[in-house]
Order: C-alpha cells, then sequence, then structure tokens
C-alpha cells in the first residue's frame, strides 16, 4: 500500500484508513455477534425442555433449520475475527476489511433469517393462529426497512447529495 493521502477529505493514508475501516468494522461485529450469540445459545437449550418432544414434526423441523441458521450466523459473524488473526502482519490489512465485511454481511443476512425462523416457530407453537404467517412477514418487513432499505435509501440520497 502507497503512503498517499486520500481524497476523501480525512486526509488519511490508506493503511490509516484500512485501520479505521477495521475498528469500525469490530464495532459493528460486536452488537449484532452480541444478538446472534444470545438467540443461538437460547435455540441450544430448547431441545432439552420436556415440552419439545411434544412438538409436531413440522416444528421441530422448523426449529432444526433455525438452529442451523443461527450456527451459520454465528460462524460468518465470528469469522472475521480469525481472518485478522491468520493474516495479521502480512500487510494486507485492506484486504483483510474487505473480507471481514463480506463476511459480516453474510452473518447480518443469516441472522436476518435466523431472527426470521425463529419468531415463526415461537408464534407458530404459541398460538396456532393462521395470521403468524403474516405476522412474521409483517416483522420480516420491518427488518429489511431497518436493516437495509433505510440504509441504501441514506447512502443513494446522501451520497448523490454530496457528489453534487
Amino acid at each position: 500500500m502507497t503512503a498517499e493521502r486520500s481524497g476523501d477529505g480525512r486526509g488519511e493514508s490508506e493503511a490509516e484508513r484500512a485501520d479505521r475501516q477495521w475498528q469500525e468494522l469490530i464495532q459493528e461485529i460486536r452488537v449484532a455477534q452480541t444478538g446472534v450469540q444470545i438467540l443461538f445459545g437460547f435455540l441450544l437449550t430448547v431441545v432439552f425442555t420436556p415440552l419439545f418432544h411434544d412438538l409436531e414434526q413440522t416444528d421441530k423441523n422448523i426449529y432444526i433449520v433455525t438452529v442451523v441458521l443461527g450456527a451459520l450466523a454465528a460462524g460468518a459473524l465470528i469469522g472475521p475475527v480469525p481472518f485478522h488473526r491468520i493474516v495479521s502482519g502480512r500487510q494486507i490489512k485492506h484486504e483483510a476489511v474487505v473480507w471481514a465485511s463480506r463476511l459480516t454481511f453474510v452473518g447480518l443476512l443469516l441472522l436476518l433469517a435466523t431472527c426470521t425462523s425463529a419468531l415463526f416457530l415461537v408464534l407458530r407453537v404459541a398460538t396456532h393462529d393462521h395470521l403468524v404467517p403474516w405476522l412474521v412477514s409483517g416483522v420480516l418487513g420491518w427488518y429489511l426497512l431497518c436493516w437495509f432499505v433505510l440504509p441504501l435509501w441514506a447512502r443513494v440520497r446522501y451520497t448523490s447529495t454530496a457528489l453534487s
């Protein structure tokens, strides 16, 4: 990497930018990782409760899918840490940031699927109501709005304004 200063008004070198981006990414991962670890930990205990064995096979299948999604989300959100550890000192911080960012995005998608699946399972078991898919769809829409639509809108809206 060169020591040239960036043209983004921050006056930081490429290495400084990569360090800053890494720190920002780690902070973001901490938030998502806490949520996925709590949810995944809870899911792991459900199978050991007496009522689990009374569930319909469909609900058990939904549970299995939910646990696997949670495990995949945890793996993707924890992934940047060993990635960094393995490549540390190799002068590829920028590439580490890119790959860690990708893992984080995949982890967020998997966390979205885990939350949606867990909500579906809980509401299905709790209510046996035909409205459950509609309620879960509404919550999924809310997640999509908060996690992706609003940030993408802001990115397009304010990036284009800043560039004009």
